[in-house]
């Protein structure tokens, strides 16, 4: 039995890099369109909110969402969501409709034909160089005054040791949102470790939960608020968490 499942997983996890793969060259010269210029930024996240589905739907995913407070259209927010799976990405996109763009290691830009567009659409950051956080800052000031939103998974990366349930927060997603004055909105991923976690020999097909939580105000906050708003938002998905769990 066990080596039925080691070779299911091995098979399935395949799957998934054909599933990033395909669909990319399929639409490769819509995307490459797309990307030519930054106004038609909302045509390819149209298209990779597609692709994202087609992954979901072809690695057997099924998202169910519960929406607390609605995005309203051509509104900036900041999308910040606890970070366990590199299917993070494939559901936030799905579960989004709101333009954004992430912010996002530069590690990912390696993957072959994903990190072709990767790096042109997302706001890259080296986290050991404290120029290259600079510029994330400068990057994502100028997306959002174009009327975008960002998406940011404030804990700064995957967890190396699978049994923490949240990590630390990091400042950067909150010191943007009160820049902006521009709403924070804690998502919360019940599932994806548990479907698609790091670990190579694991995962199933399964629900995917996830809960869009009531927006965070920061009209009025100042920088010096940052930390406050930073804790606050961790609280809501960590507690959120902790509901899933029971």
């Amino acid at each position: 039995m066990k080596i039925v499942k080691t070779v299911f997983w091995v098979l399935w996890r395949i799957w998934f890099y054909i599933l990033m793969g395909v669909p990319i060259i399929v639409m490769f010269p819509l995307l490459f369109i797309s990307i030519l210029h930054e106004r038609w930024y909302p045509y390819f996240f149209v298209m990779a909110r597609i692709w994202a589905r087609i992954i979901l739907l072809g690695m057997g995913f099924s998202p169910r969402v519960d929406i607390t407070e609605h995005p309203e259209p051509g509104k900036s927010y900041m999308f910040v969501a606890n970070h366990t799976s590199m299917t993070d990405i494939m559901l936030m996109l799905s579960i989004v409709s709101n333009p954004f763009v992430f912010v996002g290691k530069k590690e990912l830009a390696k993957i072959p034909l994903f990190g072709f567009f990767y790096k042109r659409t997302c706001i890259l950051v080296d986290r050991k160089s404290s120029k290259s956080r600079m510029e994330v800052f400068e990057r994502a000031q100028k997306r959002l005054s174009q009327g975008l939103s960002i998406c940011i998974f404030p804990e700064g990366g995957v967890p190396d040791d699978e049994s923490v349930l949240l990590d630390e927060f990091k400042d950067g997603a909150f010191r943007l949102a009160i820049e902006h004055q521009i709403p924070v909105v804690p998502i919360t991923f019940a599932d994806n470790k548990k479907r698609f976690s790091y670990t190579f020999l694991s995962g199933s097909p399964g629900i995917m939960r996830a809960r869009i939580h009531h927006f965070i105000p920061t009209e009025g906050l100042v920088l010096d608020d940052k930390k406050a708003l930073r804790d606050q938002t961790r609280e809501v998905i960590h507690r959120q968490l902790l509901d899933f769990g029971k």
